[in-house]
């Protein structure tokens, strides 16, 4: 049978159908990265990231066995003399173990002896993950108020949480890397509970590749291998995580390889995690957030800024802390507010011991993180700073804002003593409602000059931290 030949209006009909079926692909194709800091600097901040506010950062690995630092630097003084000898970071065994007269080297001898190697570490660390619950952790990282979740995938000391089919050159086959996918695992649990999973990779050192020890601060940029060998090795690993795992959050530590391609990789990654965030410590002049350590700002900051620190003075687990080394209920939330109301995020690490067990004294401050972040987290998830992030009362109690919407919220760095409280330098419009978060009812306020007073109720919602929302403009 012979085709039956279009009508002119029906080939016209036809072209305006497929110009409506294909201008929306074309308008919706996702950006392409080049490895160029031109291309990779038009990468957006993405909303989640800016949103999110808390993270939970995890150091775990061989250096979680013997778990020893001494209980030193409790301000974290980098520059000071003795900090390398007296590292309070048990994440750095490896290299405080080989400094002659260090602590750390007298624990080991006492410990383990002499000429116990740390690499014998690994079969013991093995055994102990087997113990390890994912799900647990996920659930308690939830439970805390993350919004996501960045694991160590490989530390200093070269040893890697999951298969990497990259062989390491100088270790033996049984000693490369943990025998489960402990990486794998944990972004399945993480990703379950709703929260976005980051990973951690130590670029800038290897002692597998440049053994070091680092003895004195020159020995802090000696100690970065550059060779080709190395630059091959990193950008392979980096490339397993980003294939394998997808994180939302690729974080790099101290520097990266001359000799690898960190642009190319920020774009592979880019590419394939269209709003995935990276740090700025790959020594490169593109980044999405600055990253202090153990340091908080003094002032707003227009560009996105993560302070990570642990929730004692080490990032890797302890065994000497306690108490008096890990920060309070309430300076661990008055800390998150502060930083939120200068445009930054908390990643809060935990060290847990080798078998996954996370330290009780660590346990009890995600508790009352979450239990607070629960009742008061409308002041902190989807905020952004407001026009200042510091006042105070007349009552001497310091204050944070943050603001979402029209809706601005001035968090008390502690808990009124008296039946009312008055906020300095605060104009809510006339007819603007006041609340407690945590509770329903509004609160009766004046205005007293530029201050105003706020009657309170007779019990406040909580511990640490009490939220005033003003929903309305403020002045």
């Amino acid at each position: 049978m012979s085709p039956r030949p279009i009508s002119r209006p029906s080939v016209a009909l036809l072209a305006i159908l497929l110009c409506l079926t294909f201008l929306p692909l074309r308008a919706d194709a996702p950006t392409r990265y080049e490895a160029t800091l031109e291309s990779l600097n038009k990468h957006p901040l993405p909303q989640w990231y800016a949103d999110a506010k808390l993270g939970i950062f995890i150091h775990w690995g061989l250096y979680s066995v013997p778990g020893w630092a001494p209980l030193v630097h409790p301000e974290h003084d980098f520059a000071s003399l003795d900090y390398i000898m007296h590292n309070p970071y048990a994440e750095w065994y490896l290299n405080s173990m080989r400094l002659d007269g260090s602590p750390t080297q007298a624990y080991h001898r006492e410990h383990y002896g002499a000429n116990y190697d740390y690499y014998n570490f690994a079969p013991i660390f093995d055994k102990e993950i087997q113990k390890w619950n994912p799900d647990t952790w996920a659930t308690i990282f939830h439970d805390a108020g993350a919004k996501y979740v960045v694991l160590t995938t490989k530390h200093h000391d070269g040893f890697t949480l999951w298969p990497s089919d990259t062989p390491n050159p100088t270790l033996p086959a049984d000693r490369q890397h943990a025998t489960r996918d402990l990486v794998g695992e944990l972004t399945t649990a993480v990703r379950k509970q709703g929260v976005r999973m980051g990973l951690y990779y130590s670029g800038g050192y290897d002692w597998t590749f440049v053994p070091g020890p680092i003895r004195v601060k020159a020995d802090y940029q000696k100690v970065k291998p550059q060779s080709e060998a190395y630059g091959k090795y990193a950008d392979a690993q980096v490339r397993e995580l980003i294939k394998r795992y997808k994180p939302a959050v690729l974080w790099n530590d101290i520097d990266y390889p001359k000799s690898g391609h960190p642009l190319e990789l920020m774009a592979e990654y880019y590419n394939t995690v269209p709003d995935g965030v990276v740090d700025d410590r790959f020594g490169v002049k593109h980044s999405d957030f600055k990253s202090p350590e153990y340091e908080t700002l003094n002032k707003i900051s227009p560009t996105k800024w993560e302070e990570c620190r642990g929730l004692g003075r080490s990032f890797g687990y302890n065994r000497a802390e306690g108490e008096a080394e890990t920060i309070a209920p309430g300076e661990l939330i008055n800390l998150l507010v502060d930083i939120v109301s200068k445009n930054g995020n908390l990643l809060l690490d935990v060290g847990p011991e080798a078998n996954g067990t996370i330290p009780p004294v660590q346990m009890s401050r995600l508790k009352a993180l979450g239990e607070w972040l629960a009742i008061n987290g409308d002041a902190i998830y989807g905020t952004h700073p407001w026009k200042r992030a510091d006042g105070d009362t007349a009552e001497g109690i310091p204050v944070r804002f943050t603001q979402k919407g029209s809706d601005v919220f001035a968090i008390l760095l502690g808990q009124p003593k008296s039946a009312s409280l008055t906020v300095k330098s605060l104009s809510p419009k006339t007819g603007t409602q006041l609340f407690l978060l945590g509770v329903e009812k509004p609160l009766i306020w004046t205005q007293e000059g530029p201050d105003i007073k706020v009657a309170l109720p007779s019990s406040l919602p909580g511990n640490y931290a009490t939220v005033l929302k003003i929903a309305g403009p403020v002045s």
